[in-house]
């Protein structure tokens, strides 16, 4: 697997634990922790997106 197709398999999987974090975070779920939690997650996902494009930008 080349570095290209790694980073894009990277960012995929980034994706979808960012849709799942959200679909658990929306409208105001029924335990506090739920939400509190989530939004911790989202915030380390963001930061996996930061490092992800640091590095796709530079293997391309």
């Amino acid at each position: 697997m080349n570095n290209q197709t790694e980073i894009e398999d990277i960012c995929e999987k980034i994706g979808q634990m960012k849709k799942i974090a959200l679909e658990l975070n929306q409208n105001e779920p029924p335990y506090p922790f739920l939400k509190r939690n989530t939004e911790r997650i989202l915030a380390s996902i963001k930061m996996l997106e930061l490092n992800v494009s640091d590095i796709a930008g530079s293997v391309n």
